[in-house]
């Protein structure tokens, strides 16, 4: 099974012969470049036009992040399952206002339940969550109504506030007390966590699509736009409550990640190294835990699980097969 390469320290990244090799002042680090899936740059890297066009021939992406631990893009590699057909069909269905928000209303659906689930489970847990869970499923019950996008995103984020409500009563640590939602920067350690666990999501969802033949600029719940990528964000509504929030709650509810472990910086909050290994590390052991595919009948990890919902979209467009949500089932 191919690799995630996460690079934190600061050092040049080369192509060598057919293999990568990263070099630090410790010393230089070769890696097969046949086990390598992406590469995240999280440290201050350099390298060269004769890296990306290798990258390029191996079909590897690369997502960069600056010193303050923001997503800064990604190097997306010449699409190599082009689908004219797919491509028209997707483009088809964002611009038919019915079909558009039938699947949008399913990504927030999507989202919505899963969020559900995470509560269900605290609250069996003995958390105290059964307002927000109640709030939540009535918030659900309006999606059927919704007369444009707008107001499925305006419900979503009613339904998100709720959830993120719910967080103090689950951790139970002043540290990490949640307040309101914050971004670039994000105001609290909570917060900090929260924004780099999804970006790295956002860039899991991006690598997933680029091994399909949907095109990750054309979205349904995020509008189409000339600046960034959007379907990759639609996905990881799915995803972000089992994956990033289910990590961020192991990493605290265990001790691995302290209020000492985040710094003022010039642009907000920052994670100290360790803590970022920390939790990418978490996150990384979420993307590869296997669950019992309800369809497949096989054990699939998370990550597998992000490819499977692109396959479905895929299907859902082209008029193969209606799309329905990955529910969790835990």
């Amino acid at each position: 099974m191919k690799k995630t390469l996460y690079l934190f320290t600061k050092g040049e990244l080369v192509r060598k012969d057919n293999t990568l090799c990263f070099k630090t002042a410790e010393g230089n680090r070769f890696v097969p470049v046949e086990n390598i899936n992406e590469i995240y740059m999280m440290g201050e890297v350099n390298f060269n036009k004769r890296l990306l066009e290798f990258l390029s021939q191996r079909e590897i992406v690369l997502h960069i992040f600056n010193y303050h631990q923001y997503y800064m893009g990604s190097f997306y590699p010449r699409e190599h399952l082009n689908s004219g057909y797919v491509l028209l069909k997707q483009a088809q269905c964002y611009l038919e206002e019915e079909r558009r928000k039938e699947l949008a209303q399913k990504f927030v659906e999507g989202g919505a339940k899963n969020m559900l689930k995470v509560l269900k489970y605290y609250q069996s847990r003995g958390k105290e969550v059964s307002e927000g869970i109640e709030k939540i499923e009535n918030l659900i019950e309006k999606l059927e109504n919704a007369e444009s996008i707008e107001v499925m995103m305006a419900i979503e984020g009613n339904i998100r506030e709720q959830y993120y409500r719910n967080f103090d009563q689950i951790l139970e640590k002043e540290e990490f007390v949640f307040e309101n939602r914050t971004r670039r920067p994000p105001q609290n350690n909570l917060n900090t966590l929260i924004s780099l666990g999804n970006s790295i999501l956002y860039t899991q969802c991006l690598s997933e699509i680029y091994k399909t033949h949907l095109d990750p600029r054309i979205g349904f719940l995020h509008t189409t736009n000339y600046r960034r990528f959007s379907l990759n964000l639609d996905v990881a509504e799915i995803f972000k409550p089992i994956i990033v929030d289910r990590t961020i709650f192991t990493v605290i509810g265990r001790g691995m990640i302290k209020g000492e472990d985040f710094v003022k910086g010039t642009e907000g909050l920052m994670m100290k190294d360790k803590a970022i290994k920390t939790f990418i590390s978490e996150l990384e052991n979420k993307l590869k835990t296997t669950i019992k595919h309800k369809s497949l009948g096989r054990e699939v990890s998370y990550r597998r699980l992000i490819r499977l919902e692109c396959y479905k979209i895929e299907k859902h467009i082209i008029g193969e097969k209606k799309y329905e949500p990955f529910y969790a089932q835990w």
